[in-house]
């Protein structure tokens, strides 16, 4: 496979019909579809969606969120950081390094990441130097968060 470029996916009906695609398709994408009816949101408006084409067809895709450090709850010192979640590669291309593209252009932000990993995918965020937090019944809510750590960035101790 050719050299990939990650990049920020715009919203609008030609990305919507894209995301039907893959398996992670929810409520996030039908609500921006409903913006977009409405004419709220625009071709050019922000979006927290990534992603990566061959040729015309997107074949991978994630959303980044930046997370204000007054709700951070997982780091030390407190910061903000980057939430991922959707983190998908289509079938037929998975296995050619696309997810690991994703997460790396992630890490160059900076900033400490938190996801909430599908069942069986432990092994891939493991790869990515990705940890288990200390589960916080208050904080995590069932979740089992994992977390990476850039330089200087350390969990934050939740002990009392």
């Amino acid at each position: 496979m050719k050299t990939v470029k990650v990049e920020r996916l715009l919203i609008n009906y030609k990305t919507l019909e894209e995301f039907k695609r893959f398996k992670e398709y929810g409520i996030q994408e039908l609500s921006m579809l409903e913006d977009l009816e409405n004419n709220m949101v625009e071709n050019n408006s922000e979006s927290p969606f990534y992603g990566i084409y061959y040729g015309n067809s997107l074949v991978a895709r994630m959303s980044l969120y930046r997370i204000n450090k007054k709700y951070d709850e997982y780091f030390e010192p407190p910061q903000d950081y980057l939430e991922l979640w959707k983190l998908e590669v289509l079938y037929d291309y998975r296995g050619k390094g696309l997810g690991r593209e994703l997460v790396d252009f992630a890490k160059s932000f900076k900033l400490p990441i938190k996801t909430n990993p599908r069942i069986n995918s432990h092994s891939f965020w493991e790869k990515m130097d990705f940890q288990k937090v200390h589960y916080d019944m208050e904080r995590d809510l069932g979740e089992n968060p994992l977390i990476w750590l850039p330089d200087g960035v350390e969990e934050q101790n939740r002990t009392q």
